[in-house]
């Protein structure tokens, strides 16, 4: 029996999609089953409620051979390490008491870096808490999700920019999720791998935000153009999303910390994925803009 966390996200329904025609039974959590594709709900066993609840983790874990963990994004809380923990703690209590084996879970590259860094640092103290449960365990350590950009697709449609924190000629080292979830799926999907260990996951290229408009622009026959946001653009933003001082500090940190190369040292070990940024900007950006 395979478990899997955020099942309808971007990544859990990925991951999802793959495992569903291996040998392995399916159980998701899930708080809202209508969100399932029809066709995959009559194919898993559903636990419906939040994965920060005690009890729906007994439930959904009892019998697990593989855990697929994912800790939602939001803004609620006085501060990321305390979302992150509120959902990791009770499910490191539950893999110890129902002996799961194995757990993938979806965390951040920068293990090893000395100072804050707020929402990644976050993903840092989930890893911890899972290790200790003494579980195999594989966290995905990722860079910038391209698909991030879709937040924007708006803006890229009708005014042709797109908006990040980031210098506009400093390289970024970024990840298509499909990537992120057809490692994951294939660590569930034969789980012959024991201890515990980090698994950095990263597309093929480095690019810089200018880089990336000039690539949208061609994929998309139109002229996009990038503009830097300032910190205080992105205080402000996240104020009136109603994140708390804490959180909207732990966001600037992680923007600090991806500028000042967070994700530099685990990209040099990595095994670059098969996605780079103009592919994704072919079958997913182009797509996306494309539909109504």
């Amino acid at each position: 029996m395979l478990v899997i966390t955020a099942p309808t996200g971007q990544i859990g329904k990925q991951v999802l999609s793959l495992l569903l025609d291996r040998q392995d039974p399916i159980r998701v959590i899930v708080r809202d089953p209508i969100r399932l594709d029809p066709g995959v709900r009559d194919r898993v066993e559903i636990v419906q409620g939040s994965h920060d609840d005690p009890a729906i983790l007994s439930r959904a874990l009892k019998g697990a051979d593989g855990l697929f963990w994912l800790v939602p994004p939001g803004v609620g809380g006085s501060s990321t390490e305390e979302r992150y923990l509120g959902f990791t703690r009770p499910a490191a209590d539950a893999i110890r008491r129902h002996g799961v084996p194995h757990v993938v879970g979806v965390s951040s590259a920068g293990h090893g870096w000395t100072t804050r860094a707020g929402v990644l640092s976050a993903a840092f103290a989930m890893d911890a808490e899972i290790e200790r449960t003494g579980t195999a365990y594989r966290a995905l350590c990722m860079p910038f999700y391209m698909e991030n950009l879709l937040a924007q697709l708006g803006a890229i449609r009708e005014r042709g920019t797109f908006s990040l924190a980031y210098a506009p000629d400093r390289p970024l080292a970024t990840v298509a999720t499909r990537d992120i979830a057809a490692t994951a799926a294939t660590l569930l999907a034969h789980r012959s791998w024991a201890g515990q260990e980090r698994v950095p996951v990263f597309g093929p290229d480095r690019i810089s935000p200018n880089a990336m408009a000039a690539v949208m622009s061609e994929v998309l026959s139109r002229t996009v153009v990038f503009r830097q946001l300032s910190i205080a653009d992105v205080e402000s933003a996240l104020t009136q999303r109603g994140a708390s001082k804490g959180v909207v500090q732990d966001m600037i940190e992680a923007i600090v910390a991806v500028s000042d190369g967070i994700y530099d040292a685990e990209q040099a070990r990595a095994v670059p994925g098969p996605t780079d940024f103009r592919t994704w900007c072919r079958e997913i950006l182009r797509p996306a803009a494309q539909s109504d």
